[in-house]
């Protein structure tokens, strides 16, 4: 009897499954199921970082593009792999007018590693609308950066924020000095053309984890990735590009000129009086003039070299001359060691403590006869 009532329950169980099934509801919910599982499936297509850097080019092939599905803020605007364009997985179906016209486009898709689903379910979606190369590298950015040759591409509105946040960073422009920077750049980039990158290192921080950002004429030169290169072949662990340079911030920032740049604050040092070293190198780049520099050496050091601008009151007749100083220009003293300097930043402040900008430079200068230096941090 008991075995009896067993068969009983069983078959009323398989009864009601059959007449759920027919009435469809059974195959619904399999279907919702199979749906869920697939909206989170990984793309059948998976490729390598070997992949990736085998096709990345500059400037990009038209028939490659490489997509990073990850939010746009604030993600890909702090760093991306260069060429990349941003289509987050979540504006996707809003952006579809930035895939290549030709469905045979080879299409990479990546995001934030092997936890992260955007780039498969974006790479799904490239296909259902007819792309027939589509992958997805699926270890994505944080295994792009893991190698310490890459570097990460950033974009302007990063840019911007940390120049207006006057964060602590090397700007610089890789293009040709007259050619391009002197008739416009961004502001606060010192200029190191790649073509002369090896006589400009010293202009590079002595920090070799300080953040450096290199730019040039856009997605199309190659400068500032040349650039980048040999930054971290130096050693410098912290180096990005703003790969869509120039262009790009002047169509988000405005054109901003070397008068611009003359305008901005001058930014301190370390030490009480003292000018910020990447700042005093970006002056004497950008806008030399704007400022007035005093060589406090003595008379027969000034002759053997010194700066183009700068104009020679030895630190023993400084005192009775510092009434004849202007005041409506920044004064920065500079001597070898900035032991001299430093003196006459103090004298100044009792004599004529009306005058407010005035600073020196606190470190070990070397000036050629040419009128170029070399400055290191003070010992």
């Amino acid at each position: 009897m008991k075995y009896s009532r067993q068969i009983l329950s069983g078959l009323s169980v398989l009864f009601l499954v059959i007449t759920l099934s027919g009435c469809g509801i059974q195959q619904t919910a399999v279907t919702a199921n199979t749906a869920g599982e697939r909206a989170f499936e990984p793309f059948h297509n998976v490729v390598d970082m070997a992949f990736v850097a085998q096709h990345l080019s500059i400037p990009m092939q038209d028939s490659v593009m490489l997509i990073d599905a990850r939010p746009y803020k604030p993600k890909y605007i702090k760093g991306h792999i260069p060429m990349a364009i941003s289509i987050p997985n979540s504006q996707f179906d809003k952006m579809t007018d930035k895939l290549p016209a030709d469905k045979n486009s080879l299409l990479i898709f990546y995001c934030g590693g092997l936890k992260c689903k955007l780039s498969h379910k974006s790479a799904a979606k490239a296909e259902q609308l007819g792309y027939t190369n589509v992958k997805v590298f699926a270890e994505g950015y944080p295994k792009w950066i893991s190698e310490k040759s890459h570097y990460p591409a950033v974009s302007a509105e990063w840019l911007k924020s940390q120049i207006d946040g006057g964060n602590k960073m090397t700007l610089v422009d890789a293009r040709p000095k007259r050619a391009k920077y002197d008739k416009g750049h961004i502001p606060t980039a010192i200029s190191i053309p790649d073509m002369q990158f090896d006589k400009f290192t010293d202009q590079l921080p002595e920090d070799k984890n300080q953040l450096i950002v290199f730019y040039c004429g856009g997605l199309h030169c190659k400068l500032s990735h040349k650039s980048a290169a040999k930054a971290i072949a130096l050693g410098y662990t912290n180096v990005k590009v703003f790969a869509e340079g120039y262009p790009a911030w002047v169509a988000y920032a405005g054109k901003e000129s070397t008068q611009a740049v003359a305008s901005t604050a001058i930014k301190a040092g370390t030490e009480e009086g003292s000018i910020d070293h990447a700042e005093f190198r970006r002056i004497m780049n950008d806008a030399p003039e704007s400022i007035y520099l005093v060589d406090v050496r003595d008379a027969d050091e000034y002759k053997k070299g010194s700066l183009k601008t700068a104009v020679n009151i030895p630190v023993d007749n400084l005192e009775e001359k510092i009434k004849t100083l202007p005041a409506d220009k920044p004064i920065i003293f500079i001597c070898g060691t900035g032991a001299r300097s430093g003196e006459s930043y103090y004298m100044v402040q009792d004599v004529r403590p009306d005058l407010k900008n005035v600073f020196y430079v606190d470190g070990e200068m070397t000036i050629k006869a040419d009128g170029s230096f070399t400055l290191k941090k003070p010992i």
